[in-house]
């Protein structure tokens, strides 16, 4: 029977990278069967040690295990654990969840000689193969996040998938960019019933008409011919949006930092930054579109000049480029010390001033160093940062998981800044679309305190943009 049949009884075996991925794994195949083969209960148990996500993630499968198994007899497990609960499809129609069932008896041998059964993926594969010969009315799955093992599947007539449930986006380039194009005639079609007032020297327009219901709050809009007009989506409500016209930061009486934007996106970023009504910043761009750096001048302009907050705290996951180095000595900060070259960079660009020579950038740079604080992801459990603000850069190597466990760290005042680049991926299993700072974006593309921008336009050098338009 084919998988892609709608109406198919379709059996799914898990791959153990599944359920040390998403936990409760278990739960989100609805009504259809899961089977988990012998091995991968195996492998949970040999991955369970240690403090990593991945390390969690298996005790975490585990316990949901014995709870589904506790107080079932083995008549009863050899039948199928019945999945607790009522699934409500989208239509209203209640629909039992299926069942799940473990490898209880010995598998005949099914893999051709090329393909020993002693390697826990070729365990994995034998299970699905016997599986699809007793299952000949069902839709047999192997569900894996290991592309071979997909790869090694489909060669032997198994059909596999991704796992799908984590993806925030079908497709990355579905991802909400921040900005809105409108038409030459926008004015004409939306000035019906249309209010404008000026509100402590910045100016408000009410407006009504067929774009309003496409607006996110915090949204960019702008027209292509017309560069004077630029605003803010700040509220929508019953088919009206408040807008604001957005505060130019190219001119120089405006510099945050010593730092004009010098195009559209860094300049809505900078407005973004510099609002505090706005808790929660995520910039995505390829690399030289000045993400960290408006980010940290518009830290420290709001920590030392405007004492909004205590002090600025940067983190980062420490996926290597390369070859890892081994283990670093030092303090937690010393740790952290090569992983922030991007901070030591941004921070020579923002003290480049030439008044009081070598001893007065010295002084500027202690100071500056005394309210940055490097922070490790790994020692962020428990904590509660008051008034603090915080930049999370490479975001795009962490998973939605980890994106919760550090944006409610965030408490009363603190501003959270996420930054990364979803083209430049390097935490394995990760994906565009299963990014936690794609996840990131799209659950919070509807709340009045957040804000999002993609910067399109690299300010680095000519070089840096040449290179990374065709290298």
């Amino acid at each position: 029977m084919s998988p892609t049949d709608p109406n198919a009884r379709r059996v799914f075996v898990l791959d153990t990278n599944v359920l040390m991925h998403d936990p409760a794994a278990f739960f989100r195949f609805k009504e259809h069967d899961i089977h988990v083969p012998m091995v991968v209960l195996e492998e949970l148990d040999a991955a369970k040690k240690g403090m990593s996500e991945a390390s969690r993630n298996a005790r975490q499968a585990s316990r949901f295990l014995d709870e589904l198994m506790t107080g079932a007899s083995k008549a009863e497990i050899d039948a199928g654990l019945q999945l607790s609960g009522i699934l409500i499809e989208g239509n209203g129609q209640e629909v039992k969840p299926g069942r799940l069932f473990f490898e209880t008896r010995v598998l005949p041998g099914s893999l051709p000689d090329s393909l020993p059964g002693n390697l826990p993926d070729n365990s994995i594969l034998a299970t699905a193969l016997t599986l699809q010969k007793a299952n000949v009315d069902a839709a047999v799955t192997l569900v894996s996040k290991d592309i071979n093992l997909r790869i090694k599947a489909a060669i032997l007539g198994v059909h596999a998938e991704d796992y799908y449930n984590d993806r925030a986006l079908d497709d990355v380039d579905l991802l909400f960019s921040g900005v809105d194009v409108v038409e030459d005639d926008f004015w004409e079609s939306h000035s019906k019933n249309m209010d404008s007032w000026k509100e402590e020297g910045r100016t408000f327009y009410r407006v009504s008409g067929p774009r309003v219901e496409s607006w996110h709050t915090n949204q960019l809009l702008h027209q292509e011919k017309d560069d004077a007009f630029e605003a803010v989506v700040r509220e929508i409500d019953d088919g009206f949006a408040k807008i604001e016209l957005t505060r130019d930061f190219r001119n120089e009486k405006n510099a945050v930092w010593g730092i004009q934007a010098r195009n559209r996106e860094q300049n809505f970023a900078f407005n973004l930054l510099m609002d505090p009504e706005i808790d929660l910043i995520t910039m995505v761009g390829a690399a030289g579109t000045g993400k960290t750096l408006l980010s940290l001048a518009a830290g420290l302009t709001q920590t030392l000049e405007e004492n909004r907050y205590v002090e600025i705290i940067m983190t980062r996951v420490t996926v290597p480029l390369g070859e890892d180095i081994g283990f670093l000595p030092g303090t937690e900060e010393e740790k952290m010390e090569p992983w922030m070259g991007a901070l030591m960079d941004n921070l020579e660009v923002l003290t480049r001033s030439d008044e009081g020579g070598d001893w007065g950038r010295a002084a500027t740079n202690d100071l500056l160093r005394s309210r940055i604080k490097i922070r490790s992801l790994n020692f962020m459990r428990g904590r509660t940062f008051l008034n603090r603000y915080i930049i999370i850069d490479e975001a795009q190597n962490l998973t939605s998981k980890q994106m919760k466990a550090l944006i409610t760290r965030a408490g009363p005042g603190t501003k959270v800044i996420c930054l990364g680049n979803v083209a430049q991926i390097d935490t394995p299993y990760l994906t565009e679309t299963t990014s936690g700072l794609t996840y990131v974006v799209h659950r919070f593309k509807n709340w009045r305190h957040s804000g999002h921008i993609t910067l399109m336009r690299g300010e680095r050098s000519r070089l840096a943009d040449f290179a990374s338009d065709n290298l």
